[in-house]
């Protein structure tokens, strides 16, 4: 079976899954990434399994001005090379689809930049080997080299069995981003619970004012929701918007449509939520790379829902009607709680800005170090800050801190009573450790679950990996460059459309697309795709999708009203998304 159809046959199963037989998007993921990998032939597998043991390829082919072979070998890889040093050449035919020994060839020269990832070596055009009943032989660009002693292991690599082929990409994606959604979902329900949350929207809107109330929704959405799954943020935020409307009379929709606008973006472009997550774990992009592209092209794609937002407030003037949540009046009342009782502003955003600044800033320092490794040195003070950045920049590190300090403010401010008092172990405090549990069991019971459904989107895209489809696809990076963009942010749509989830949107095209940056050769950083996948998994929200259902009822819109306003909104973000991603692609390639 071709890879292409192997792919669709791996999308028709999650589709079906999910929709048809209504089976959690876990189990479609493991079912689907199983069939694929049963079905995957073996010698793509042997082939696939020979091309990684391969310590470089040939990259240039002797001519009448350089009577020498040129390769590039994997830095990691040349211990034990040197001059003189025979290596075996292995070329894969077409008749049988299998690697052959080809030829032998020996290093004249090494040439090694430091810093560089690749060494570069120049090879003597001798041909000291043969392979049998070849009247000539011929090197290709692209034939791979090995050592002597891998030869054997190459030609004839083991297979392993389909279930180890599944539980190895479902164990790479734990340890890639396992930890980091658990973490940020420890973030997001402590911030919820000690009113960490709250206190931001509302000093936003009182910084802002009551006639900027639409920006304040829309600022409010965008922080919290990159901790915060989109439907928490707007659990939060509605009975705000209500209280508003209820005080101003009017702009009931305009507040509605900012905090979807605020949010929206943010959850499937920064990370620490999942889909994000997964996008820059599959394309290979650094996790502060992923978080300073994602909030550059979210402010942009926010104000674009803003503009839209004002234009359909002044085009439909929608009540405010009661919800599935209760009465209106009543749940506009019950967000009039006591200033007092909510923690400071600073304490509020700590567990937010921290850990963006820290892998940001650890991103900066490492690339800037990177770019003076040929002459300039960083400036003492910050080479000395390095190896603390090193440390607290780390992902893992970073969340971990701000899930500490969010504990600690939930341990201290509970959103039903007042600040506790201090951390002293008294009587008293025993209520203040039962509710950080509580939020900790909380957190940790969603999170498990999309770590579940996360690390099976790993599963299935290591095994999509596996069927060759990078060779199917490689001509969209070598002959289309800036269009697969576009086509990433296609594919990502369709699955959205399809099935209702951001999330898996994002975990299926990432699966799919990730092959084009193994091959090393699109014309601009890999970030940009992630960016893609990300905005193509907002278009089209309708009633498959949970977060429809949740604007809707909760806002007291009729199901015609969402479609028109919110679905329209996202579809014209994403697309602006997109523009903004090929323009920097083309303007600011990163390559």
């Amino acid at each position: 079976m071709s890879p292409l159809l192997l792919v669709l046959l791996g999308m028709a199963i999650v589709l079906c899954g999910v929709l048809v037989f209504k089976l959690h998007a876990f189990l479609a993921l493991i079912i689907a990434a199983m069939v694929v990998a049963a079905l995957t032939p073996a010698q793509t597998l042997r082939n696939q399994s020979t091309a990684q043991m391969a310590i470089g390829k040939v990259t240039r082919l002797p001519d009448a001005e350089n009577p020498h072979v040129r390769l590039a070998i994997d830095k990691s890889k040349t211990a034990g090379i040197e001059t003189g040093t025979i290596l075996h050449v292995l070329h894969r035919y077409e008749d049988d689809d299998a690697f052959h020994h080809l030829a032998d060839v020996q290093v004249v020269s090494i040439a090694t930049a430091s810093g560089d990832a690749i060494a570069k070596v120049e090879w003597d055009g001798r041909l000291l080997g043969r392979k049998p009943n070849l009247i000539e032989v011929r090197m290709h660009q692209g034939d791979l080299l090995f050592h002597p002693t891998q030869v054997d292991a190459a030609l004839s690599p083991k297979v392993p069995h389909l279930a180890d082929r599944v539980a190895e990409g479902f164990g790479k994606t734990c340890i890639d981003i396992g930890i980091l959604i658990a973490l940020a979902a420890i973030i997001g329900e402590c911030l919820l619970a000690s009113g960490a949350a709250e206190r931001t929207v509302r000093s936003t809107l009182s910084l802002l004012g009551e006639k900027r109330a639409p920006a304040a929704f829309m600022g409010s959405g965008f922080v919290l929701g990159i901790p915060v799954f989109f439907d928490t943020v707007f659990y939060l935020l509605i009975p705000l918007a209500k209280a508003m409307r209820r005080r101003t009379g009017k702009n009931y929709l305009l507040y509605v449509l900012t905090i979807v606008g605020g949010a929206t973006m943010t959850h499937s472009l920064v990370p620490p939520t999942p889909g994000p997550l997964f996008a820059a774990s599959a394309f290979k992009v650094n996790v502060g790379t992923m978080i300073l592209a994602g909030l550059c092209i979210s402010a942009i794609t926010a104000m674009v829902g803003y503009a839209y937002a004002v234009w359909a407030n002044r085009r439909w003037d929608i009540p405010l009607r009661d919800s599935a949540e209760g009465d209106a009046v009543e749940l506009a009342d019950s967000t009039q709680a006591d200033d007092a009782a909510l923690p400071p502003l600073w304490l509020s955003l700590l567990p937010i800005v921290l850990p963006v600044v820290l892998i940001a800033g650890h991103s900066v320092v490492e690339a800037w170090h990177k770019s003076l490794l040929t002459g300039d040195a960083l400036p003492w003070w910050l080479a000395s800050m390095r190896p603390t950045l090193q440390l607290i920049g780390h992902k893992n590190i970073a969340l971990l801190l701000a899930a500490i300090i969010a504990m600690v403010t939930l341990y201290q401010y509970k959103r039903a009573g007042g600040p506790a008092g201090g951390l002293e172990q008294s009587a008293a405090d025993q209520p203040q450790r039962h509710t950080v549990a509580r939020a900790l069991n909380v957190a940790l019971a969603s999170g498990g679950v999309v770590i579940l459904i996360t690390a099976a989107g790993g599963a299935f895209g290591l095994v999509l990996r596996q069927t060759g489809i990078a060779s199917e696809i490689q001509h969209l990076a070598t002959g289309w460059q800036i269009g697969v963009l576009p086509v990433a942010f296609l594919v990502t749509t369709m699955v959205r459309t399809a099935q209702g989830s951001a999330t898996v949107a994002m975990i299926t095209a990432a699966a799919i697309f990730a092959p084009i940056v193994e091959g090393d050769t699109l014309a601009f950083h890999p970030v940009y795709l992630a960016l893609a996948v990300g905005c193509g998994s907002k278009p089209i929200m309708w009633m498959n999708d949970s977060g429809f259902w949740v604007i809707t009822k909760m806002s007291g819109l009729r199901e015609s009203e969402t479609l028109k306003t919110a679905t329209v909104m996202m579809i014209l973000m994403a697309l602006s998304g997109l523009a903004a991603i090929m323009a920097a692609a083309v303007v600011l390639p990163l390559k």
